[in-house]
This record gives structure tokens, C-alpha cells and sequence, in this order.
């Protein structure tokens, strides 16, 4: 591995929490990366993963950590309310999600890639919003919070696909799968989403569902070499299974 970024190699909040989670999660997960050097040394840069377990942020945080950049996601707005967490998730510079369409909830996705460019900081979006509905796992319609982010500022989308993790956890399972230990997760990192063609549409609803196909095609083109498999002609859409969209991440 090449050298890591200063935000690695600099103290702060993140080392002890690294101490802690890292060799746990290494009992847990045998972690196999590819495509590393395809995730920005330095700078700003917008990293989409695919999401099928409650378990997935930890794999990811510990595979970006590897490669030597701190691992920051979106998250609620309201969790930066709560006592202590909310201290810690803005001591480690995480984004909180704008959760609407409206004119301030665009001023704050400009205001908040403008600050990651500001910074050299990356963040980590779930462009599905939540878990995946589709039954077998497959990433389905994704939103729009990632590619506003990436616009906005001209930020690299970069997509990520990781398999194994739902033998830790599966999807909604309660408690751990411990047994064996070191469970293989592959994870896969992609050449970053090309939407410099939309930067200048970036407020128009067709623009913005554009790049979201992109990325989400991105994203299940990595995960289909993952598992070796074709993923479904036509991506799930909860809406139109009567399932209701709800999530810590959406926006």
C-alpha cells in the first residue's frame, strides 16, 4: 500500500477508536480490498457503497481506514442532537444528512461540499438511503444524496461493492453470526462515476436521476463481479411493492 493520507497519520479522535474497533472487527472479518488506489490519497471524494446489512458501516469504516483515509459518513441530522454521539460525530467531522428536496436542504448540500473541499475530507453515502429491499440483496433505487454532494463541488463519485458481510450479520438479524471466525468480505473499489456532463444541471431532477443511475449501475457492475452473478434486469423499487422507504440515510 502506497502512503497513507495525513488524516491517518495525524492524532485525533479517530486512532482510539480505531484501536478498539479495528481487532475486533478482524476477529470477526477476514477483509480482502481491490482496487485501493483508486480511493483519493488526499482531497475531497464522495464514496457510494452498496448497503444489505446493519453491519456494513463497520466493514466499510475498517476497509477505508486500511487504505489510509478517515472514514466519515452521513448521517441523521438528529443524531448530532444526542448527548455525547452528537460531540463525537462532529469531533470526527461526519456530514449531516439533508433529508429534503427543499431550497435550504440544496444551500446545505452546497455549504457541506464546499466544506469537504475546504477540508481534503472524504464522506461515505448510502445511496440507497437503507438497507436494500430486493430479495436477494441486489442494490436497489438509489437517491439522490450522493450525486448532489459530488455536483455540487466537483467532488470524485466513487462506487464500492463488498459481499460476505450478511455471514456476520444478515440482513435484519438480530446479533452476530461468531462462528467461524474471519468470515471472508470482499470489498472493490471502481473507477469514479463520470458526471462531469450534469455539473452545470445540477439543481434539474433529470440530471440528478441520471448520475444516480450511473452510480447505482456502477455500483451493481462491481458487486455482479463480486458474486459472479448477473444482478436483475429491472432494479427494485420498494414503491412499487408496496414497501415503505424508510431510512437513517436517505435524502
Amino acid at each position: 500500500m502506497g502512503s497513507r493520507s495525513a488524516e491517518t497519520t495525524r492524532p485525533s479522535l479517530f486512532w482510539p477508536l480505531a484501536a478498539i474497533v479495528i481487532p475486533l472487527i478482524s476477529l470477526l472479518a477476514k477483509i480482502r480490498i481491490t482496487g485501493r488506489e483508486k480511493l483519493p490519497r488526499d482531497g475531497a471524494f464522495v464514496l457510494a457503497p452498496n448497503h444489505y446489512s446493519e453491519f456494513d458501516p463497520l466493514i466499510v469504516a475498517v476497509a477505508v481506514w486500511r487504505i489510509g483515509r478517515a472514514p466519515r459518513f452521513m448521517a441523521k441530522e438528529s443524531l448530532f442532537r444526542v448527548p455525547v454521539l452528537g460531540w463525537v460525530l462532529r469531533a470526527t467531522g461526519m456530514v449531516p444528512v439533508a433529508r429534503s428536496s427543499s431550497a435550504s436542504a440544496a444551500k446545505q448540500t452546497i455549504r457541506q461540499s464546499e466544506e469537504l473541499v475546504e477540508h481534503g475530507r472524504g464522506v461515505i453515502v448510502y445511496p440507497e438511503g437503507t438497507l436494500t429491499r430486493d430479495p436477494d440483496m441486489w442494490p436497489m433505487r438509489g437517491k439522490s444524496g450522493a450525486v448532489r454532494l459530488a455536483l455540487a463541488d466537483g467532488i470524485p463519485l466513487i462506487p464500492m461493492a463488498h459481499w460476505g458481510t450478511q455471514e456476520i450479520m444478515g440482513r435484519y438479524q438480530k446479533g452476530l453470526s461468531l462462528w467461524p471466525l474471519r468470515k471472508r468480505v470482499d470489498v472493490v473499489i471502481g473507477d469514479p462515476v463520470d458526471v462531469s456532463d450534469l455539473r452545470g444541471r445540477a439543481t434539474e431532477a433529470a440530471a440528478l436521476n441520471e448520475a444516480t443511475t450511473r452510480l447505482m449501475n456502477a455500483i451493481t457492475a462491481l458487486l455482479e463481479g463480486l458474486r459472479d452473478e448477473k444482478a436483475p434486469a429491472e432494479r427494485w423499487n420498494p414503491a412499487s411493492h408496496g414497501q415503505k422507504e424508510t431510512g437513517r440515510l436517505d435524502s
